[in-house]
């Protein structure tokens, strides 16, 4: 992260905000944000087209009710995929846009739903392959020198797209954002954290839990093999539950990366934090590797 900008060891993610059971009103989103602020989680993950392009917005009416509450978080957002939605009538096709006329529309349209003068930070949401890396350092430049984006980072980038669009930018890009779990190894292995760790970059997790599978697969090989040995870990470090050993087996890795929740239950946001105090043992860390893995190391 820049010397500036300074983010929880883990975040909460608002993409399942309008779906939850859980929140059946702005009261139930106040609380939530109370929770994860009593638990220390301050860094705060949207998209302008969560919940249809809805969760921005009952989020900021959220923060419309307690405004003093804006001063104590970090509001990450996102841009660039354009959805078939009745908010937005134009798209013909779901696809990506980083024109800088789109990356500023979004930006104005988070600030007036978030009840927000500035976003701590906007991430390109998908690699767009009609991406021109000087249009959005344009873009880039115009938000920061206006005050209305802090910082810049991306999302599900491979190292490559990283450095093309770090090549044109004056300052460094803050994040990557990409999937990564017990569940999927991917980013561990295909340089997107070696990336990371070299540029002393803390990557963020989305899907840290690999989607519920741990929990709610059904014939899932590698999720049925690998609950019995978190169960053990859980009881080895004495954790709430599987939920938060492999949240901590994730912030093992070198690149400290930062794990975003989607949980909309308050409890399991402050189960969630227990993660963050465990001395991971390196063959610990090894056992569940394998685990996923289905093979020992080579």
């Amino acid at each position: 992260m820049a010397k500036d900008l300074s983010f929880s060891q883990l975040a909460w993610g608002a993409w399942r905000l309008r779906d939850s059971t859980d929140i059946k009103n702005v009261g139930d989103i106040l609380a939530l944000i109370h929770a994860c602020l009593d638990a220390g989680i301050t860094t705060f993950d949207h998209a302008d087209i969560y919940g249809g392009y809805g969760c921005e917005t009952y989020f900021g009416e959220a923060l419309a009710k307690a405004p003093e509450l804006r001063k104590r978080m970090e509001i990450v957002t996102k841009c660039d995929v354009a959805l078939v939605k009745d908010a937005r009538p134009d798209n013909r096709i779901n696809h990506y846009n980083t024109s800088k006329a789109h990356i500023l529309a979004s930006v104005e349209n988070s600030l007036r739903n978030l009840t927000t003068d500035s976003i701590d930070m906007l991430l390109i949401h998908r690699p767009d392959p009609l991406m021109i890396a000087d249009e959005v350092a344009d873009a880039f430049n115009e938000l920061r020198q206006s005050g209305k984006v802090r910082h810049f980072g991306v999302s599900n980038f491979t190292p490559s797209q990283f450095n093309l669009l770090q090549s044109r930018l004056d300052t460094p890009l803050a994040t990557n954002q990409v999937e990564c779990s017990v569940l999927e190894l991917a980013t561990i292995f295909d340089g997107t954290f070696d990336q990371m760790q070299q540029k002393r970059i803390h990557p963020m997790i989305w899907s840290p839990l690999g989607g519920a599978r741990l929990f709610n697969a059904q014939n899932d090989v590698t999720a049925d093999r690998l609950r019995p040995v978190l169960e053990r870990m859980r009881d080895k470090y004495n954790l709430p539950g599987i939920a938060e050993v492999a949240i901590a087996w994730l912030l093992r890795l070198p690149c400290q990366p930062v794990p975003v929740l989607g949980t909309m239950k308050t409890h399991r946001i402050t189960d969630a934090t227990t993660s963050c105090g465990v001395q991971f043992d390196r063959q610990d860390w090894f056992e569940i590797l394998v685990a996923a893995q289905g093979h020992p190391v080579p």
